[in-house]
């Protein structure tokens, strides 16, 4: 065989190979694609029910994400980031709302966080779900180091007054962590401007209507 037939046939079976690899690769795209979709979506329900009343709900609570990215609500939220904004429904009554909202006033970045809002203004959660504070110190935001990210739950925006709304050492209400002050003030902001937002657009977020099929819209 020349030397130009054994480079054809090479090239031949390379092309081949790479067909090959490419269909078994979109094969095996098209398999656990669903599986991990269905996956993210139970995480996130999961996520979100943490934070929310307990109880059944009359969807998946997930299944209601509204994005909220006008310049106002940005800036009334203190983020850069678009905002999800999720609705639980009960006998047609929305009983409260989860901002997944960003702040970007951490230590070491942005901190992801949700916040759960009763209509009744009350806080009925809030989770740390990404952040990148530093282990041993603000890394206390995470459920698994401390249990102080749960002390939002039950407060408002009169318990304390709204001025109270500051970790102690700026002369407010809510602990801050030993050696680490900047991460529990950026959580403890970012929690006062969403009941803030819940409490001037409550008509709007909390539908009376609690209909679960209207169009989802950023609200005004």
């Amino acid at each position: 065989m020349t030397l130009l037939k054994q480079m054809a046939v090479s090239g031949a079976l390379l092309a081949a190979f790479a067909v090959v690899g490419a269909a078994l690769l979109a094969g095996s795209h098209a398999v656990t694609e669903p599986r991990i979709e269905a996956n993210v979506r139970a995480t996130l329900e999961r996520q979100l029910q943490e934070v929310l009343p307990t109880g059944d709900f009359e969807q998946a609570v997930s299944a209601s994400a509204e994005r909220l990215e006008a310049p106002e609500h940005l800036q009334a939220l203190g983020t850069r980031k678009p905002v999800t904004l999720y609705r639980a429904r009960r006998d047609g009554e929305t009983v409260a709302a989860v901002f997944d909202v960003t702040t970007p006033e951490g230590y070491s970045g942005d901190i992801r966080l949700l916040v759960g809002v009763h209509r009744n203004g009350t806080v009925t959660g809030v989770r740390a779900v990404a952040h990148r504070e530093t282990p041993g110190l603000g890394d206390k935001i995470d459920t698994a180091k401390s249990d102080w990210i749960k002390t939002f739950s039950g407060r408002s925006l009169g318990d304390p007054p709204a001025e109270d709304w500051q970790v102690a050492r700026d002369g407010g209400a809510f602990d801050q962590f030993s050696g680490a002050t900047i991460t529990p003030r950026s959580v403890v902001r970012q929690v006062a401007r969403v009941l803030s937002f819940a409490q001037e657009r409550h008509e709007r977020i909390y539908d009376t209507r609690g209909n679960a099929n209207a169009p989802q819209t950023d609200p005004t």
